[in-house]
C-alpha cells in the first residue's frame, strides 16, 4: 500500500466553500481503481489548511490510473481553483 500525502492551503476564507467541493469530490476519488481510504483533516493551528491523506494500492493507482482519467478532470475541476500555492503530493511506504 501506498500513502498519497498532500498538505492543501485554501485561498484566504475559502474554507467552508472548499469543504463543500470536497463532498462531492471524494466520492470521485473513492471510485477509483486501487483506492482504499482517504481522511481530509484541517489544520488546528493554521486557518485555511488542510493535509489530504489518500491510501492506494500501488502508486501507479493514483498517479496513472486516477491523474489521467476522465474522473480526474471532474476531481481537478472541483477543487483545483482553491489551492494557492498549488500543493506538493508525495507518497510514501
Amino acid at each position: 500500500m501506498v500513502l498519497e500525502v498532500a498538505i492543501l492551503n485554501i485561498k484566504k476564507n475559502l474554507s467552508k466553500d472548499f469543504e463543500l467541493a470536497f463532498e462531492k469530490a471524494k466520492t470521485i476519488i473513492a471510485s477509483m481503481k486501487g483506492y482504499n481510504s482517504h481522511e481530509l483533516k484541517k489544520c488546528v493551528e493554521v486557518e485555511d489548511k488542510y493535509i489530504l491523506l489518500v491510501n492506494w494500492q500501488t502508486i501507479e493507482d493514483h498517479e496513472i490510473g486516477f491523474r489521467t482519467s476522465n474522473e480526474y478532470q471532474l476531481w481537478k475541476s472541483l477543487l483545483h481553483h482553491f489551492y494557492e500555492p498549488f500543493p506538493i503530493v508525495e507518497h510514501y511506504k
